[in-house]
């Protein structure tokens, strides 16, 4: 036995497989159109090179150059002050953090006096 669902009853009522199939307010059939496309955007290639008008200069082969040079300085700490300020901070931060989770567990830890 098939089902479907009464919009006058508001209850299940009985119905013939064709009914149950395809309910109310559905549609059966899928449009087969391909739907627009949204960001369709024309890309314009420059006449004497394959890259693009927008890209710039691809800067990674001299940044690669750049970190691996041997010059006995950390990975993290080459580009010179604004690194060394960035880790100064990072490492204050931390440290001054350890010591007040230390200090909070040894008052945590005290009984309080009445």
């Amino acid at each position: 036995m098939y089902y479907k669902f009464s919009s006058f009853t508001q209850k299940l009522t009985g119905a013939w497989a064709s009914d149950a199939y395809s309910p109310q307010g559905l549609r059966p059939v899928v449009s087969t159109e391909a739907p627009p496309i949204i960001f369709a955007t024309p890309t314009k290639l420059s006449s004497n090179s394959t890259a693009y008008d927008y890209a710039g200069k691809n800067k990674v082969p001299e940044l690669q150059m750049f970190f691996q040079k041997s010059d006995g300085v950390p990975i993290h700490l080459k580009r010179g002050l604004p690194d060394q300020m960035l880790y100064r901070t990072t490492m204050a931060l931390t440290v001054g953090g350890t010591i007040y989770c230390l200090i909070a567990l040894y008052m945590a830890s005290q009984p309080r006096n009445k």
